[in-house]
């Protein structure tokens, strides 16, 4: 029996100009979260590799799942510049139907955050001095949706900077 060893152990500095999206990825992101995608690898640079079938006769990589992570270097000329044009991407090697399926399991596993913990999360920040701004921009939300959170950790602190109006008085 031989040994199995995941593709990410394989991971290949590939040419964007090489890889090409598929033609059945059913994921949409958002812009506020393609916004976010940008600032985390602007931040955090490529943590996660593109996820290629190989098209041998085209010498192209298909995209599997990775998709908006391609697009943001093929937006972001400061991504390009910095990562020479170059993407990781883990290859495996399936039919187009375990391609599709594992497009889906991709999209699907990545699940959703908890809001208890994203209360949570935004208490801490903002007692530990972050700026309404900054989680803004740093955990990709709006300002409606950080008001939200905020009043359901109810924390009265966390509303201490806040003008409100006089109307009740």
């Amino acid at each position: 029996m031989s040994e199995f060893k995941s593709p990410v152990y394989k991971i290949k500095a590939v040419p964007i100009e090489k890889i090409q999206a598929n033609a059945y990825n059913p994921n949409h992101v958002a812009p506020p979260e393609m916004k976010l995608l940008y600032e985390s690898i602007k931040n955090d640079g490529y943590t996660m590799p593109i996820v290629c079938y190989y098209l041998k006769n085209e010498d192209k990589y298909e995209i599997v799942d990775g998709y908006h992570r391609y697009t943001v270097m093929l937006t972001h000329k400061d991504i390009y510049e910095r990562e020479r044009g170059l993407l990781p991407v883990s290859v495996i090697n399936k039919d187009v139907s375990d391609r599709m399926a594992s497009t889906i399991r991709h999209n699907r596993a990545r699940g959703e955050h908890s809001i208890e913990l994203m209360t949570n999360i935004v208490a801490e920040l903002s007692k530990s001095g972050m700026s309404d701004a900054w989680i803004l921009k740093n955990i990709g939300m709006d300002a409606e949706e950080l008001l939200r959170l905020k009043q359901l950790s109810g924390l009265q602190e966390l509303f201490k900077d806040k003008d409100f109006s006089k109307s009740w008085e």
